[in-house]
């Protein structure tokens, strides 16, 4: 925007005083002030408002504008609303540094050019912000030499002063400028794109997170296409990005608007070429998977492993130790999506380390997919106590932990499976060889198992719970399960229901309790005599006897499949 431009907007009832030899000059920004000395505040380009109160004597204009032209301000316009006419002084100072001075008539409020100028000079910038996204995209069409979504986002803050963040579903931050947000703040943001995008709502979708809110854009994976009507959601939601803006859009100009979705399409493309970096890897545990399952001989699947090390962990000079991790997202026997991909992008999503120093460093999990499930080689080095690598059996508590894993993507993901969808997942014990390769993948099967027996949307289980009695519980039939715990729990069910006895609960507590009257009895808030009468209740409409170990456990199954 020009100083020329102000002068021929009759609204702004400018007057040129001096400087018309200036009036190319471009304007960046406007600023209101009376101070003696306002160079603190100012940062060049600006046209500065001012109703002179800062003026005592003819002898305060000189410095007053002495200071304007050194901070390389545009213009000066003054209004006379107080003193009338703008005094001599001011006009010869001007003159003398070159500076363009307006007057500003009293009709006319400062707000009223303030709101001109800022609306101009956003608009021209917004336009500016364009050409350069659309220049990035040319750019990273064919790889990654606009800079990447770091590069979009610095543009963003610079020339429309909005911070921004390009997140992954789970609330990771994949790129950002200037101060990150808090892992808390992501994962609370992912849930409510998440929850949105589930329920059908139209973006730019808005979300107050620690009273600070933000508009979230969805970020789409532009190697499948657009996405059509038909297709369902679920299918691209817990893989798709999103740019969370710290603004609220839902007032924005429609320009300002297809400017934000040219940045998202723009981050696509990193999208995609981060996708097609995990090529090689997929297809690395591909094969490996494909040896195990087939019952290749483990010299061929030491062979393969050998070849896969140094893609996944660079500079390692022995073989790493290895886990399995398997997951499988269910979205019901009706829905007719294919889940195996769904699962792998997520659990590439889960696996990747955010404390590793840069996206690609971090992304080194080999992940395939057969059938509905998503199986993870995840390598493991092994480190002595001198910090040598050494091929020796690491410890049964290293590596991946599967609750560790979930902690802190279970609320976003929930919010994405939304009330059809369920992710389970199941994390081996640590191998040192290709012999160890194929129990371990069982054992990792073994382990969804377990936690797809588990209530909520997404649960996990570790290898350490497979020596407990809850390895048997997810394979048992459920027409057994169902006959085995309505012998025992519906007379107690009918009872309580009749007579709001609590005999369940308080037969809960008896077993937790180890069957200890007195701790049980202090739990529940009972007299023991109250106890008593309660237990011998149960055992009377069960035929059972508490005080022997076999109905104890028969009781204890009973109520942890049901």
């Amino acid at each position: 925007m020009r100083l020329r431009a102000l002068l021929e907007t009759d609204a702004l009832g400018l007057r040129l005083l001096g400087g018309e030899d200036e009036l190319d000059r471009g304007v960046r920004g406007v600023m209101t002030t009376d101070l003696r000395d306002p160079s603190r505040y100012l940062s060049g380009g600006e046209l500065v408002l001012t109703g002179l109160a800062w003026r005592r004597s003819a002898e305060d204009s000189e410095p007053f504008v002495r200071i304007l032209a050194s901070a390389q301000v545009a213009g000066l316009a003054a209004g006379e609303a107080e003193l009338g006419d703008i005094p001599d002084d001011l006009v010869q100072a001007c003159s003398r540094h070159r500076l363009p001075l307006f007057a500003v008539n009293e009709s006319v409020a400062f707000a009223t050019i303030t709101e001109y100028v800022v609306r101009q000079v956003s608009g021209e910038r917004a336009g500016d912000l364009a050409a350069v996204v659309d220049r990035h995209r040319r750019l990273m069409t064919s790889g990654p030499a606009g800079g990447g979504p770091d590069a979009v986002l610095d543009l963003l803050g610079s020339d429309l002063d909005l911070r921004a963040w390009v997140l992954s579903p789970t609330g990771r931050q994949i790129a950002g400028a200037g101060e990150g947000l808090t892992a808390q703040t992501g994962a609370a943001l992912a849930g409510e794109h998440l929850a949105a995008v589930r329920a059908g709502r139209r973006a730019p979708h808005r979300a107050v997170v620690g009273g600070v809110t933000y508009s979230l854009f969805p970020i789409r994976n532009t190697g499948r296409g657009a996405v059509p009507a038909s297709r369902d959601v679920r299918e691209s939601v817990l893989s798709d990005w999103l740019l969370a803006v710290e603004a609220d859009a839902g007032d924005w100009p429609a320009a300002r608007l297809d400017l934000l979705q040219g940045v998202t399409q723009l981050i696509a493309v990193e999208r995609d070429r981060r996708e097609a970096a995990r090529t090689v890897r997929r297809r690395l545990a591909q094969e490996v998977l494909e040896l195990v399952q087939t019952g290749a001989a483990p010299a061929e699947i030491a062979a393969r492993l050998r070849v896969a090390a140094p893609v996944l962990l660079p500079g390692l000079g022995t073989a790493p130790h290895w886990q399995v991790v398997v997951a499988r997202v269910d979205w019901g026997a009706e829905s007719g999506i294919e889940a195996g991909p769904v699962a792998q992008s997520l659990l590439e999503e889960i696996l990747v380390d955010p404390t590793a120093a840069g996206a690609d460093s971090a992304d080194r999990i080999a992940v395939a997919h057969t059938g509905d499930e998503a199986i993870a080689l995840v390598p493991l080095p092994a480190v002595s106590p001198l910090g040598l690598e050494e091929d020796v059996t690491p410890p049964s508590d290293a590596g991946l932990h599967a609750d560790a894993l979930l902690e802190s993507v279970r609320a976003p993901l929930s919010a994405g499976l939304d009330g059809d969808g369920r992710l389970t997942l199941g994390v081996s014990a640590a191998v040192h060889s290709a012999e160890g390769l194929r129990g371990a993948l069982e054992e990792a099967r073994h382990a969804r198992r377990v936690a797809a027996a588990r209530p909520g949307r997404v649960c996990a289980a570790g290898h350490h719970e497979l020596a407990s009695h809850v390895l048997l519980l997810p394979f048992v039939p459920d027409d057994v399960r169902r006959a085995f715990t309505a012998r025992l729990l519906d007379p107690l069910r009918d009872y309580d229901r009749r007579h709001r006895a609590e005999l369940i609960p308080t037969l809960e507590a008896f077993l937790d309790c180890d069957g200890s009257w007195t701790r049980c009895a202090t739990r529940l808030h009972l007299h023991v005599n109250t106890l008593r009468y309660r237990v011998g209740r149960i055992e009377q409409l069960t035929g059972r006897d508490l005080s022997r170990l076999e109905d104890k456990l028969d009781f204890f199954l009973a109520l942890r499949m049901s």
